[in-house]
Parts: structure tokens; C-alpha cells; sequence
């Protein structure tokens, strides 16, 4: 071996080096060739395992973040909703009663119990995507499966929640029935888009009267108060509304408040004017404690007219008042129809409307009978089929 003096460009022979004869020079050159290649070759392999060191701590922060990210969200997350519709379904605003598809179907439970979904949102006093002013047509034919179509979000018996918010409350929508189907489809076509947009969340209940006796529009609504709350004990807002009204503005929220509220202040039968100043007919809400309040509706109104006035006594005396929307905003169209069979003036509502306050504490939820026969719950709406008795063949006391 050779040891080399760089300094001097001297090659000094070693133990077992060639001497003189064995070419110096060449011998010396031959060794720094070797060790320069060495050199480099440590160098790149120091090179490589700082990079793959490098990239080993990349990739362990990034998996650390992303598990770190990954619990974070369960301890953010807040209790599932009861009914509750697949996150997937979305609202068409841009034209009044059509809607994207979606499956409209609540989500099936996994096998293991998994994470919570996430809180909503309250949903906004103001929801952004009402349209306004409606074009309210009942001539053109409305088969069922059509409306069932453009509702896809609407689950069986018609019960719907807003997707993408929280709603303040949980609406129960009552329908006075009998023989009126045709009616129920125009309505279910025009009311079921309106009050998605309005982000209701909500149920409709068709209370239908069996047999052909004298219609009594006060004791059905009586009855879907009573048989709401036991399908559904959250509801704190009703609506009643007969079938053949069809708001003709979306801002006409459909909401409970601090007063009774009546909707229906301008309809077209009446030249889009509030006929009295009393007049609480057509569509009307209260609150659970409201209704309450006034012991519900009479029930000893049968035949046509005179309830809606002896509700709107018992509303002024508890001491309440009537809250009514813009009437450029409550305007309602009414289904053209003629004057139901058994459903003739009632003769004696005059006399009872004056001998309200007498009868008020007496006749209402407190004191009505019925029995239930059938409840079937379709696609747009809850059908439940009442007995309600017959009217008394003479007038009762009081």
C-alpha cells in the first residue's frame, strides 16, 4: 500500500506497495479514484436515509393531525333527531311545487351503534327560499301519484323535517273531512312545497267524518288535536285548515306566535276582503296552550257556519287577540264547489254564538266523545276515520 503526500505530489511506498518499478503515480492515482467514488457513495446514501428520514416525520405528523381531526369532531357533535330525513334530500326553490329527487326515506340504523349526527342550526325567522305571490290554478288534473312525486322529501303520513336546520316548532296541520277528495289533492299539491320552504317541520292529519249524519267542522278539529299529540306528544303548534283554502303567497307563514293567529283574512269569495271584523274562519292557529286555554272548539255546532265565531268569542274572553298577516300577503283561493249534502246552514248558531260565555267551560276538548275507526297513514298525509255521533234531536240546555 502506498501512503500519498498531496502537499508534495509524492507517493511514498509502504509495507506490501509497490516500489518504484511497480509505477508509482499510477498506483497513487488508481487509490484516489477509488476513495473519491467511496466518498460519493456514502455521501448519496447519507442523502437518501436523511430524505426517507424526512419523509417518515411528514407522513407521521399528517396520520397524527387526521386522527387528531378525527376524534375532535365527536366530541362536537350533538343528539339525533327522531324522523329525521336522509341528508340527501335538497329543495328546488326556483319554482313553487317541484323539488330535486331524493329518496325522501329516512336512513336505515346501522347494525352498531355509531356517532351522533351533527346539531343544525336553528332554522331562520325569514327562510330564504320562499317565493312570494303563487299562481293558484285548480284546472288541470292533480292524480296523487303526481303530487307524491314532486314531494319525494315527505315521508309516510305526511310528516316532514327540514334537512338543514333546526325548526322552533313542530307543527301539527288539522283538515275538517268528508267527501272531498279531489279538493284534498289540489291542496296536498300546493301546501306540501309551501310549507317546505317555509322549514316546517310538521305533519298533515286528514280527520274524515264517517257516515252521512250532519257534518260538525268544530268537533273533527277537537278530534286531530287529540289524535295528533298521541302520534306525536312534541307538537306545540296547530293549524287548522279546511281543504278547499290554498294560500296564494308563501310568506303567509303557517306558525304559531304569541296570539292566536287566522291566515285565511282575504279570500277570493269574498273579494280578497275580511268579510267582519270577528271573522276567524277558513285557516287558523294556536298554540297547544292557547287551545287550551279556550277549552278547544264547541262541539254542538252541526251543519254549516257559526264555530269560527264562537271560537273567536272564546279567544276575546281569556283575554287574548287576533294576530292576522298583511293582507296583501293572506289571500287565498277557494275550490269552486257546491253546498255539501248534510252540511246545510245550522238554524240555531245565532243563539248559541251569544251564549257563548255560558257554554265555553263546558263544551270543548274536555267534553268530546268519538271513536276512532281506521288511521292509515299515507304517502302526503294521515288518514284517521272518526265516529262523531249524531246531532240531538232537540237543543241542549244552556
Amino acid at each position: 500500500m502506498a501512503v500519498c503526500v498531496e502537499e508534495q505530489r509524492l507517493c511514498l511506498p509502504a509495507a506490501g506497495c509497490p516500489g518504484p518499478s511497480g509505477g508509482p503515480a499510477a498506483a497513487c492515482g488508481m487509490t484516489r479514484l477509488l476513495g473519491g467514488t467511496l466518498e460519493r457513495v456514502c455521501k448519496a446514501v447519507l442523502l437518501l436515509c436523511l430524505l426517507h428520514f424526512l419523509v417518515a416525520v411528514i407522513l407521521y405528523f399528517d396520520v397524527y393531525a387526521q386522527h387528531l381531526a378525527f376524534f375532535s369532531r365527536f366530541s362536537a357533535r350533538g343528539p339525533a333527531r327522531a324522523l329525521h330525513p336522509a341528508a340527501s334530500s335538497s329543495t328546488n326553490c326556483s319554482r313553487p311545487n317541484t323539488t330535486a329527487p331524493s329518496s325522501g326515506l329516512p336512513e336505515a340504523p346501522s347494525a352498531r351503534p355509531g356517532p351522533t349526527a351533527p346539531a343544525l342550526p336553528p332554522c331562520p325567522d325569514s327562510p330564504p327560499g320562499l317565493v312570494g305571490r303563487l299562481l293558484i290554478e285548480f284546472t288541470s288534473p292533480m292524480p296523487l301519484e303526481r303530487v307524491q312525486r314532486e314531494n319525494p322529501g315527505v315521508l309516510l303520513g305526511g310528516r316532514y323535517v327540514p334537512p338543514d336546520c333546526t325548526p322552533a316548532q313542530t307543527v301539527a296541520v288539522i283538515i275538517p273531512f268528508r267527501h272531498r277528495e279531489h279538493h284534498l289533492r289540489y291542496w296536498l299539491h300546493y301546501l306540501h312545497p309551501i310549507l317546505r320552504r317555509q322549514r316546517l317541520r310538521y305533519g298533515v292529519y286528514v280527520i274524515n267524518q264517517h257516515g252521512e249524519d250532519t257534518f260538525n267542522r268544530a268537533k273533527l278539529l277537537n278530534v286531530g288535536f287529540l289524535e295528533a299529540l298521541k302520534e306525536d306528544a312534541t307538537y306545540d303548534c296547530f293549524i287548522f285548515s279546511d281543504v278547499d283554502l290554498v294560500p296564494m303567497d308563501d310568506r303567509n307563514l303557517y306558525r304559531c306566535g304569541d296570539q292566536p293567529r287566522h291566515f285565511a283574512i282575504a279570500m277570493d269569495k269574498f273579494g280578497f276582503r275580511l268579510p267582519y271584523a270577528g271573522y276567524f274562519g277558513g285557516v287558523s292557529g294556536l298554540s297547544k296552550a292557547q287551545f287550551l286555554r279556550i277549552n278547544g272548539f264547541p262541539n254542538e255546532y252541526w251543519g254549516w257556519g257559526g264555530e269560527d265565531d264562537d271560537i273567536f268569542n272564546r279567544i276575546s274572553l281569556t283575554g287574548m287577540k287576533i294576530s292576522r298577516p298583511d293582507i296583501r300577503i293572506g289571500r287565498y283561493r277557494m275550490i269552486k264547489h257546491d253546498r255539501d249534502k248534510h252540511n246545510e246552514p245550522n238554524p240555531q248558531r245565532f243563539t248559541k254564538i251569544q251564549n257563548t260565555k255560558l257554554t265555553m267551560k263546558r263544551d270543548g276538548i274536555g267534553s268530546v266523545r268519538y271513536q276512532v275507526l281506521e288511521v292509515s297513514r299515507q304517502p302526503l298525509f294521515t288518514n284517521i276515520t272518526v265516529d262523531i255521533g249524531r246531532p240531538p234531536s232537540w237543543p241542549p240546555r244552556g
